[in-house]
Formats: structure tokens, C-alpha cells, sequence
């Protein structure tokens, strides 16, 4: 991802930075999605695991990316409370 773009880009629900989602963090994320009941913020499923992701400053929202492109719709957004074992930091 264009590292412009990455330092502009925020969280259209809280308004904070974003970050690439480290590689612990998409581990951790897509086992959860392998294992079922990880949902997106409007209620659906989301079933298919996840290539790249931004997460926010406080790592407790995710948003995909879609080849090169971030998903930045609060509704598609994923609570990272929903996995156990997602690492804080």
C-alpha cells in the first residue's frame, strides 16, 4: 500500500490513524474467520479470510483491503474483540 495514502488515511468511525495490520494480527484474524462467527459491524458473516488489513490506533477495529484498495465502510469494519487471542500490540 502507498505509504502516502497510509499516512492520510483514518478510521471513519473514531477518526483514528491507521496502520497495517501486522502479520500476528491477520494470523490471529483469520483463524477466527476459519473457525466461524467473526461478523462485520452491520451483522454479516465475514467468511472469507483476509490478504492485507488496516487497524486502528487502538487495535480494536479492522477494515480489509481489497487488492491495494481499504474498505473504509464503518459497516464492514471488524470488531477485533471478537477474537481471543488477537496480540494488543
Amino acid at each position: 500500500m502507498d505509504r502516502k495514502l497510509l499516512d492520510i488515511l483514518v478510521c471513519p468511525a473514531s477518526r483514528q490513524p491507521l496502520a497495517l495490520l501486522d502479520r500476528a494480527g491477520l494470523d490471529a484474524l483469520n483463524a477466527a474467520i476459519a473457525a466461524g462467527g467473526i461478523t462485520r459491524d452491520d451483522g454479516t458473516a465475514q467468511a472469507e479470510a483476509l490478504r492485507e488489513a488496516l487497524v486502528t490506533h487502538d487495535r480494536k477495529r479492522v477494515y480489509r483491503v481489497d487488492d491495494g484498495i481499504p474498505v473504509l465502510l464503518v459497516e464492514e469494519a471488524i470488531a477485533t474483540g471478537q477474537v481471543a487471542d488477537f496480540p494488543k500490540a
